[in-house]
This record gives structure tokens, C-alpha cells and sequence, in this order.
């Protein structure tokens, strides 16, 4: 596949990409523990088909191990998740497919809530929209997989 844009080469796209991982970076260091984080970030990039599932190369020295990361798309049959975990991963998937016009349903938010802090729930969906952000960058311009280095933009 041939990337519609050079993202980059771009120096409009180099900027916007950098401000991109800057809230990433916030989010990385807001206490919402990293294993959840990477998580939703391979979910949502699940939904969105975006090829960028490369990126979250940083989810196995996050402390992540390979039959989770493989089993986040069967998160709800899969025994290896914490309840937290998955109160997370079903607000990303509410939050990634708001084009369904349902939103995130009351009792989706009343789960996430009962096992984040507020400080984590503003972490939670500040990364929900981020990974959304790239993930339709992505999906918009055809970036092919594969040219992404951990660390590029940020």
C-alpha cells in the first residue's frame, strides 16, 4: 500500500504528530497504570483498523506479556484481565465507536468509575481520544505499517 501523504516528511504533519505524543506523554505519566494504557491503545487501534499496531511495541517492556497482547481483541471471553482492565477496555471500544450514535452508555462510565479515580478517568479518556487521533490520521492517508521508530515523534 502507498501512503496517500508523507507523514513523515511533512513539516505540518511533524508538528501536529509532535503535539500528538505530547499528550500521549501526559497521559503516560498521569498514574493510570501502563499495562491498562497500552491495552486500550491496541483495542482502539483494533477497531479503527489502524496498521499502526507496530507502535505499541512499547505494551511487552511495559510489563505486558505476549498471550495477553494477543488475546485483547477476545478481551471479553479471555480470563487474563483484571475487572479493571476490562472496564477499560470496554470504554475504549464505546469511546472508539462513538459513530455508532449509542455514546458510552451510563453503565459502561459506572464500571470505569468504580475502579478509577477521576484523575485516571480523565487519563483514560484523554488516551482514548489520542489513540483515536492517530488511528484516523492513519487510516485517512494509508500509512503503511511498518515505518514507525518508537520514540519518533515525542
Amino acid at each position: 500500500m502507498e501512503a496517500r501523504l508523507n507523514v513523515f516528511t511533512s513539516p505540518l504533519a511533524g508538528k501536529l504528530l509532535k503535539h500528538f505524543a505530547a499528550a500521549g506523554k501526559v497521559v503516560t505519566d498521569s498514574g493510570l497504570p501502563l499495562t491498562t494504557q497500552e491495552l486500550v491503545k491496541i483495542r482502539a487501534s483494533q477497531i479503527n483498523g489502524g496498521g499502526l499496531l507496530g507502535v505499541h511495541v512499547e505494551a511487552e517492556p511495559a510489563g505486558e506479556t505476549a498471550q495477553r497482547l494477543h488475546m485483547v481483541a477476545a478481551w471479553r471471553e479471555a480470563k487474563v484481565f483484571t475487572e479493571a482492565e476490562r472496564a477499560a477496555l470496554e470504554l475504549a471500544e464505546q469511546g472508539t465507536r462513538l459513530a455508532d450514535g449509542t455514546g458510552v452508555p451510563d453503565e459502561v462510565w459506572e464500571n470505569a468509575a468504580k475502579h478509577y479515580d477521576e484523575e485516571q478517568l480523565l487519563a483514560l479518556v484523554s488516551l482514548i481520544a489520542v489513540i483515536n487521533a492517530f488511528n484516523r490520521l492513519n487510516v485517512l492517508t494509508q500509512q503503511p505499517a511498518g515505518d514507525y521508530v518508537v520514540g519518533q515523534f515525542g
